[in-house]
């Protein structure tokens, strides 16, 4: 699905459904396209707020067709109830219209239950006051998220243009995404793309997997470093963006990430593993993956935005005990 040139007037959007968003959920092929969250996109239905070719749509479940014209108003966006935390943040760019930060481990990206305080979104109502309410109260200029317990390079919008520009980027899959991730075992090939879909979990609602119903995902994975064969660093290049894509991949592939909680089963290193590494394994109280790097083109200037996010400093002693102990 694709902006139109007729999305002119402030708070209206407009898209035509191409092939790729065929035959998908209006609620679900509209979150794609536009960057807001399902669950905004379905209130906005319900409204009235939608047409599609003209007409409002019976129900945010119906299939959208190839050349359907689908027009969103939006209404003004509400005051943000949220309070301001001074939070620090490491910022990686930042301009009128956008900045990157790179998102520590153990901070949630935006409200949600059991995560009302202390999230980027608080941090960055502090460093923004006049942020916009875009993608709703909760969730001010986030068009894409971290998992909690992985660090690195997130963009946020600060003004609705870069919000839809930005939202088209990652509909189109337009975003050069790296990720490091340290691994389990030793891989038999240099580098892979794995080509499994994902959907969810069939009992656990929190989880997802490689599903042959799932949707299409793909991770371009290359060895940077092998540790012996007990252990290696990956670089990870999305060119989908399905939810824990990264982590549901490497452990269907045999190698999941170290410190991953939900997608590995428990671990503690033998005493075959060099001391050094051991410990820092053992130290880990979260997942060993990052968001390296972040490029893409500016939604307003168009010019190339490259942003690399510096190895947290848990992640960096990972891979410092595992060189000694491997060299």
């Amino acid at each position: 699905m694709t902006p139109t040139d007729a999305a002119d007037e402030a708070g209206l959007l407009n898209f035509c459904v191409d092939e790729s968003l065929a035959s998908q959920r209006l609620d679900q092929a509209l979150a794609q396209a536009s960057g807001l969250s399902r669950a905004r996109i379905q209130k906005l239905i319900q409204s009235g707020a939608v047409t599609v070719n003209g007409m409002p749509p019976a129900r945010p479940s119906m299939r959208v067709a190839a050349g359907s014209r689908i027009t969103v108003r939006l209404p003004e966006p509400e005051p943000l109830d949220l309070t301001p935390e001074d939070i620090p943040l490491e910022i990686l760019y930042e301009d009128e219209h956008l900045l990157v930060v790179n998102k520590p481990a153990s901070m949630v990206v935006h409200p949600a239950h059991g995560h009302a305080r202390g999230t980027l979104v608080h941090a960055l109502l502090h460093h923004c006051p006049d942020l916009p309410g875009i993608n709703g109260v909760e969730r001010p200029g986030i068009v894409h998220r971290l998992d909690k317990d992985t660090s690195g390079s997130l963009v946020v919008a600060k003004t609705e243009a870069a919000q839809r520009g930005l939202a088209a980027l990652f509909a189109d899959h337009a975003l050069d995404r790296q990720y490091v991730a340290w691994c389990r075992g030793a891989p038999g090939w240099s580098e892979h793309a794995i080509d499994a879909p994902i959907g969810r979990h069939p009992a656990h609602r929190k989880k997802m997997g490689v599903r042959a119903d799932g949707k299409r995902a793909l991770t371009e994975a290359r060895v940077e470093r092998r540790f012996g064969r007990d252990f290696c660093r990956l670089r990870l290049t999305l060119h989908t963006g399905r939810t824990h894509q990264i982590r549901v991949h490497l452990s269907h592939m045999g190698h999941p990430v170290l410190g991953d909680a939900t997608y590995a089963r428990p671990y503690r290193p033998g005493r075959d593993v060099p001391e050094a590494a051991r410990e820092a394994i053992l130290a880990l109280n979260r997942q060993a993956l990052h968001a390296e790097l972040l490029r893409f083109a500016h939604p307003v200037s168009g010019d190339i935005i490259e942003c690399i996010a510096p190895w947290p400093e848990e992640l960096r002693r990972l891979d410092a005990a595992l060189e000694a102990g491997y060299a």
